[in-house]
């Protein structure tokens, strides 16, 4: 008791989260007593006596909720745990596997969410491992994780809206994976539902017999008993072995600041237990394993995990970087083959972040550290600007992913910054010798657009081209194709779906659908029009550089890099935005846009003007003139010699993504 009485309250807070409700209470700003340390231990010894031992292999099933935005995974997940009696039957039960405030504020799902259910199902006991995924293109490669720990999937489609296009998307995700696929129609006790004409859909595009389909609804728990029988009888067994040495793929992970990294691990093969040494096939670093568990949903200690479970694993990683996504945990002087991994996410979208205060760049620095911990899709680039300060350009999968990623820094972090204008990496093919002796190689990529090479030194500009489909009623086709071939898109391809609905196919220059298509193609179809892309390489294309200058000298956090046809309208647009954010000057400010040394747009920034004729009352008009031009030359030097600094608030104004761009 009295070694007890004697931690630190640091040591004490961490482990309040231990204690029944009544306890938390108690506690809440003082030191726990000594009897209540003593409770909490006795508690904990309790839960470590969870046996995960009397689940064989074939008992087990690992599976994932995959689907379009808003069509219901995450009720289902709800309805799932409650049915297992993981969770209690409450009308408080929404969105309970999706934990961040971000996900709760904006209803989507942004981060795919473990939860270990046990199930009882003709007098055997069932250990069913769910990842609820999410449902936004932006998100993909969180799906794409999540499925490398499953062996089936729940292909999960709205009754009202039918197959929309990010369906589609991760259909072949699971298709490609070699995944059992069960498709579910959920809401079914819609007033509009269409079940019917859903499951023709699904026969059509996916070739899965209507018979397979099995109808829901998550919110009233409709049938949903039928899904997990499926999931018993449909979805294999993992192939693994338990006699093997210890193979186990970090899929997952995020950090503690009392505990370190919490890695969520697949074991593929053998035993992992509390104490154990175990390896890290990246690093080769050494660890002691602090506790292993399975999320019930939430962290649920256990003695052992065995092959063909999924669980959480602490083992006393103290730096980010230590916890690599992808990586292959083993036993000290057992080594194995390391398991695949993952495929690196490929950004799509390149923006610079800098700390609105330099005095916390450090702060910043480990805010984003471990943020990319738990988001490993996120690139980060070292960066720095004459304006801003130090800061880094970070690589993004979408526009939606960047403002939840910034989001979340605000929300768990308290750090706040400024995000520059999101740009698209170009690539650029050089013919000087001198400049591939400089970089090593012929093919250089781009990120910021401040590097772009001279047209002079470059045989051509590459830029990067997305495969989009876009799922609509063909009453709007007309319109969605007019908006297409205003973006540079080209036809790939046209199917109807059902008698009401295409499904459309194009090759998208990247740059025009990042900012503000999405947008454009839900106010045209009315909502109704779903839009999903994948990579497609590069293609040539005539590529600018704009530079913008204030009274001649050129803003080197403004300069952009835009198609040839489209550079007189962005560079006015930005033109404008400036001349309305930046303060007056005692001098005339002209703020233009140009391509190398033409100038294609520009907006003046009048200067105050002081009434130097208040002193003349009538005279001779030549007095008034001499004071006039005395005036028009002093602003004329003060013109030269005179310093535009953009303050930082314009800077934001102007750097902001507006959906009018």
């Amino acid at each position: 008791m009295w070694v007890l009485a004697c931690w630190g309250w640091r040591r004490r807070h961490a482990l309040v989260q231990w204690l029944p409700l009544p306890c938390r209470g108690r506690t809440r700003g003082a030191p726990l007593e000594p009897w209540a340390l003593a409770r909490l231990y006795s508690n904990a010894d309790r839960k470590e006596k969870f046996d995960m031992s009397r689940f064989p292999v074939e008992n087990i099933r690992n599976f994932s909720i995959i689907a379009h935005v808003d069509h219901g995974k995450s009720t289902l997940a709800d309805r799932l745990l409650e049915l297992t009696g993981t969770i209690d039957k409450t009308k408080n039960n929404k969105q309970v596997l999706d934990k961040l405030q971000v996900e709760r504020e904006r209803g989507i799902t942004v981060k795919a969410q473990t939860a270990s259910l046990f199930y009882n199902c003709a007098g055997k006991q069932y250990l069913l491992n769910l990842i609820d995924t999410p449902g936004h293109v932006d998100f993909s490669y969180e799906v794409s994780r999540s499925l490398s720990a499953c062996q089936g999937v729940l292909l999960v489609v709205d009754a009202n809206e039918g197959i929309q296009a990010q369906t589609v998307a991760n259909f072949f995700l699971a298709f490609e994976a070699q995944l059992s696929v069960i498709p579910v129609i959920n809401k079914i006790d819609l007033k509009n539902a269409d079940p019917a004409k859903v499951e023709k859909q699904i026969e059509k595009v996916f070739d899965i017999p209507s018979d397979k389909c099995i109808k829901i609804s998550a919110k009233l728990g409709t049938n949903v008993e039928s899904v997990l029988q499926a999931v018993i009888e449909r979805i294999p067994p993992p192939k693994v072995h338990c006699k093997n040495p210890l193979r186990a793929l970090v899929f997952d992970s995020t950090f503690d600041q009392y505990r370190g990294v919490i890695a969520n691990v697949a074991l593929f093969d053998g035993v992992v237990s509390k104490g154990d040494k175990i390896v890290s096939a990246h690093t080769q670093k050494t660890y002691d394993v602090n506790e292993v568990g399975v999320l019930n949903p939430n962290e649920q200690p256990t003695h052992k995990l065995y092959a063909g479970q999924v669980g959480y694993l602490i083992a006393g990683m103290k730096d980010v970087k230590e916890a690599q996504i992808g990586d292959t945990l083993y036993l000290h002087k057992q080594p194995v083959e390391p398991l695949p991994g993952f495929k690196s996410a490929k950004p799509m979208v390149f923006a610079g972040m800098y700390p609105i205060d330099q005095s916390e760049y450090n702060n910043l620095k480990s805010a984003v550290e471990k943020l990319t911990l738990n988001d490993s899709s996120v690139t980060v680039y070292r960066d720095s600007s004459p304006a801003l300060g130090a800061g880094w350009r970070l690589g993004f999968l979408g526009l939606l992913h960047m403002e939840v990623f910034n989001q979340r820094l605000e929300q768990e972090y308290n750090a706040s910054v400024i995000l520059t204008t999101p740009t698209v990496p170009y690539k650029a093919i050089l013919s000087s010798g001198k400049l591939i002796k400089e970089y090593r190689e012929k093919e250089i990529m781009i990120i910021n657009p401040a590097q772009f090479p001279d047209k002079s030194k470059v045989t051509e500009y590459l830029e990067p081209v997305v495969m989009g489909t876009i799922i609509t009623p063909d009453e709007y086709t007309g319109q969605i194709m007019m908006l297409c071939q205003a973006r540079r898109a080209v036809q790939k391809n046209m199917v109807y779906i059902d008698q009401n609905r295409v499904m459309l196919k194009y090759l998208f220059p990247l740059n025009e659908i990042v900012v503000d298509f999405y947008d454009s193609l839900k106010s045209l179809s009315s909502g109704y029009a779903s839009f999903d892309y994948e990579d497609a390489g590069y293609q040539t294309a005539e590529l600018v550089k704009m530079d913008i200058l204030l009274n001649g000298n050129i803003v080197e956090e403004l300069v952009t890099v835009v198609h040839k046809d489209k550079a007189h309208s962005v560079g006015k647009i930005i033109c404008e935005r400036l001349k309305d954010s930046l303060p007056r000057q005692l001098f005339e400010i002209a703020v233009q846009a140009a391509i190398g040394s033409k100038v294609i747009a520009r907006e003046t920034v009048k200067a105050y003007r002081k009434n130097v004729l208040a002193k003349c009352y009538g005279g001779d008009i030549t007095r008034k003139m001499k004071l006039l031009k005395r005036q028009a030359e002093g602003k004329k030097k003060l013109r030269k010699i005179g310093n535009i600094e953009v303050p930082k608030d314009a800077f934001i104004k102007v750097l902001k993504t507006q959906s009018d761009k």
